[in-house]
């Protein structure tokens, strides 16, 4: 499964969104840690004033301004559990030492100057399983505070007092509630909706036009047409690539026409001797000489009109028209057998297709016409696979040397060297079948098979 999309606009969102969770998330990260520090100083803090006030005998009420900003929070604390004195330290089988907080309450009972600061004992056990705290339920005295006692825990802490005796201080450690996290998972969400809103909207004033220029660029690589240009949107910065994409369209298609009204110069200069040579061969009085000269003015005409078609390629005037691709394999075929050339169409499903049937055609008969020179006959099937139309030509000739498949397509490169019609021409027959495949958004596919010939596709989407 794909989780990254591909789209700029997606991708973008996506990673806004990955470094705002992980914001949030660090942030969630180092406030509990706070809380949590903030909850150790509390406990320490009560602790400190009890037991201070305990062997001391000072009044509750100045040692605790003396542990923090908030004394009354404290004092209350230490009238709700009052100190506790025994031989040995309370002790019960589940109860857990409590290190950070033992180190920190000897380093503040030592700077009070208490005595005995280094022998404090901290251990932290279930509220709900502490006597006191239960003899105080049973007695119906509340201990304060909103959180539940049954996810709560007291600390205790012990010191050796000058009478031999242990003194006991206790303080409950209320676990977080949930309206903390939920606050942090509503601000979360708050945040995260708002920013991925403004971004959608940025973001779309950006990917829109960016959007129709491909769509653009695509349509002016079928068409050539200067219609349908888009107006400047966006930001400035993708106002000028359509400005600048606009102006190269105009210069393309003005190159384009150049060409066109060039090649049809040069084809009408051409033909006008050719036709006039064609005449004055007539006078040769050598029939074998004047045949020769005749064959070699046909290889000059039909090698033109393949350089023109091939310049003419993509400019087509209407659009493609949905065709069966089999009825147009038929006629070619028939073509090839009313000259008696060894041509079959094979059995295949109708398949229909967007093409601009002649040119269509013109490229089907380069195939066919390759496979029954080289391989000695030719047989065309229809097919479909996956989103493509395929219009396959097998024969049983030698094939292409592996060296020469990736080039083959190329304009004047043959498999054969020379350039005798009979042997195979001026090398531009796959070109305009490639270039024809092309227009129509598909490609060429040639390839060796395995038991001998080769195997030309033309490929077109459906």
């Amino acid at each position: 499964m794909r989780f990254w999309p591909r789209s700029l606009l997606g991708q973008v969102l996506l990673a806004v969104a990955g470094a705002l969770l992980l914001a949030q998330a660090i942030s969630a990260v180092l406030l509990f840690r706070a809380a949590e520090e903030r909850r150790a100083q509390q406990v320490v803090g009560t602790l400190a004033v009890q037991l201070t006030a305990a062997s001391t005998g000072a009044p509750a009420e100045r040692l605790a301004r003396r542990f923090g900003d908030r004394p009354g929070e404290r004092l209350g604390l230490a009238k709700r559990l009052r100190i506790e004195r025994s031989a040995t330290p309370p002790s019960l089988p589940d109860d857990e030492p409590e290190a950070a907080l033992t180190r920190d309450l000897r380093e503040v009972l030592s700077q009070q100057g208490l005595s005995g600061a280094d022998k404090v004992r901290v251990v932290s056990r279930a509220a709900m399983a502490d006597p006191r705290v239960l003899r105080r339920i049973e007695a119906g005295r509340m201990l304060g505070g909103a959180a539940p006692l049954e996810d709560a825990r007291v600390i205790l802490a012990s010191v050796p007092g000058n009478d031999g005796q242990w003194v006991t201080a206790r303080a409950i450690d209320r676990q977080p509630t949930a309206r903390g996290v939920r606050g942090l998972v509503t601000q979360t969400l708050v945040l995260f909706g708002a920013l991925m809103l403004v971004m959608w909207l940025l973001l779309r004033r950006i990917t829109r036009p960016l959007a129709q220029l491909t769509g653009r660029v695509e349509a002016f690589a079928r068409t050539q047409d200067l219609t349908g240009q888009l107006e400047p949107q966006g930001p400035d910065d993708v106002r000028q690539l359509i400005e600048a994409h606009n102006a190269m369209e105009a210069r393309i298609a003005a190159m384009l026409d150049e060409k066109d009204v060039m090649l049809g110069a040069i084809g009408h200069d051409l033909k006008t001797p050719l036709a006039a040579l064609r005449v004055r061969i007539e006078s040769v009085d050598d029939e074998g000489e004047r045949a020769r000269m005749a064959a070699t003015i046909e290889d000059m005409v039909r090698t033109l009109d393949d350089i023109l078609s091939l310049a003419r390629v993509g400019r087509a005037s209407e659009p493609p028209e949905r065709t069966d691709l089999a009825a147009l394999a038929a006629s070619i075929v028939e073509e090839f057998e009313d000259m008696g050339e060894p041509a079959v169409l094979a059995e295949g499903a109708r398949v229909v297709a967007p093409v601009h049937v002649t040119w269509a055609k013109r490229a089907l008969r380069n195939l066919v016409s390759n496979a029954v020179r080289y391989g000695g006959g030719a047989e065309v099937a229809v097919l479909r696979e996956g989103p493509d139309a395929v219009l396959r030509v097998t024969d049983t000739g030698p094939g292409i040397p592996d060296a020469l498949l990736a080039t083959i397509t190329e304009p004047f490169v043959r498999g054969e060297a020379s350039r005798n019609r009979d042997t195979g021409g001026a090398g531009l027959g796959l070109t305009l079948a490639r270039a024809i495949a092309e227009a129509h958004g598909g490609r060429i596919v040639l390839a060796n098979r395995p038991g001998g010939g080769l195997s030309a596709e033309l490929r077109l989407p459906l």
